[in-house]
């Protein structure tokens, strides 16, 4: 669609430039005393159309309004995920992977399995629990025996001490080894009929998105490997950089439309929740925190945004942001000087403005030169106006 309005303004610019250069090769021949007379009298900021060329253009005219516009500044940051929502998945013990369930865009749930892991040693820890449940089977009944013996003074004191030890021991260990089994993901209650446990399950401890997987099949992991990355979007937010004037602008729940940098087509919505204490680093900025409202489609922690933040309403004067155009680094805006009957054209005069807030296609315009009171002002096609214009001024030249 860009590319098309291109071509028919490139169109109807050298329309109006070959009218404008036809008339005035007509009038060199008919009186070259009249050429000179219109270039020592030509006004730079003044274009004169028929009126079939304002209809083929699709000309408009309208008027500086009143509108309530909603004032905004415009500042920089970057998208970010607390760290409490994001995870580094690592294996408890060492081993091998033996499978990959997930790749980087799955989406997963907390507890999910992402990969499994075996290794020989498993399996002793399990065996090594067994044999300890066993072992303490019989230092209890020893315990008891000795007790008794001691209760009719027909036991030493030493040999109850020692069974008393030996039972602690056993069950200390047992603890130990019961644990040991849980972090594996084990129910130790699934070991009683002696079914053994040779490959590990790696559990995400959140839900989110895998970010990355960094192991491959038949890898060797330990406990300093991390198996794969996965990241919660659903608490992203920005990370805004204000600087110290403007923070008396900012408060809680203000309204942030923004766009990332890469992809400005795109507007998103955020919702400010806290403004930060302290300048960040050297600067003089303040950090300000908005969480992202609605579709977070296409957003990924660290992007770099810019936003606009909604400040108050006023009422402000403004035409809409098309009828606005940029010449030689000054904004302008175009107004019907006067209309000519018998010719049937109407003069143009360019005059220029401060563009100022912008919202709902309305811009907030300063006039920098006076305009009769209830003037038109052209709000659509002014960027033809503006062609004819400097295209006259290049012929005069």
């Amino acid at each position: 669609m860009k590319n098309k309005s291109v071509i028919i303004f490139t169109l109807c610019a050298a329309s109006i430039f070959f009218v404008s250069c036809g008339s005035k090769d007509k009038t060199e021949t008919a009186s070259p005393e009249t050429e000179t007379h219109v270039d020592e009298h030509a006004n730079p900021d003044e274009a004169t159309l028929t009126a079939d060329q304002i209809k083929t253009i699709g000309i408009e005219f309208g008027s500086i309004e009143q509108k309530q516009l909603t004032a905004s500044l415009k500042t920089n940051g970057v998208l970010k995920v607390p760290n409490q929502n994001k995870a580094s998945i690592n294996s408890v013990y060492s081993g091998v992977i033996k499978s990959l369930l997930v790749q980087p865009g799955n989406s997963v749930s907390r507890g999910q399995t992402i990969a499994t892991i075996s290794n020989p040693e498993f399996i002793q820890v399990q065996s090594e629990y067994l044999s300890v449940n066993s072992r303490i089977v019989l230092a209890e009944q020893e315990y008891n025996r000795q007790k008794e013996l001691n209760a009719g003074n027909a036991g030493a004191l030493k040999n109850l001490q020692a069974a008393d030890a030996e039972l602690k021991s056993l069950r200390t260990r047992r603890s130990s080894l019961q644990q040991q089994i849980q972090l594996m993901g084990i129910s130790t209650a699934s070991l009683s009929n002696g079914r053994l446990i040779s490959v590990l399950a790696v559990r995400s401890p959140i839900s989110g998105i895998v970010s990355n997987v960094n192991v491959k099949m038949g890898a060797y992991v330990d406990l300093s490997t991390v198996v794969a990355e996965v990241v919660d979007n659903s608490r992203l937010h920005l990370d805004l950089f204000v600087y110290e004037k403007d923070l008396p602008k900012i408060k809680n729940k203000q309204t942030i439309h923004f766009t990332v940098t890469n992809n400005p087509g795109k507007e998103y919505d955020a919702e400010i929740f806290s403004l930060g204490s302290s300048f960040e680093n050297e600067s003089k900025a303040i950090s300000v925190h908005a969480m992202v409202k609605g579709d977070k489609t296409g957003l990924i922690d660290g992007m770099n945004i810019t936003a606009n933040i909604s400040l108050d309403q006023a009422t402000l004067p403004a035409i809409p942001t098309d009828a606005i155009v940029n010449f030689q680094g000054q904004d302008f805006i175009f107004i019907v000087d006067s209309v000519d009957t018998k010719k049937n054209e109407t003069h143009f005069k360019r005059i220029p403005v401060v563009k100022g807030t912008s919202d709902v296609g309305y811009s907030e315009i300063t006039l920098l030169k006076d305009i009769p009171a209830g003037a038109k002002v052209v709000i659509k096609g002014s960027f033809f106006i503006l062609a004819k214009q400097t295209n006259t001024e290049g012929h005069s030249d």
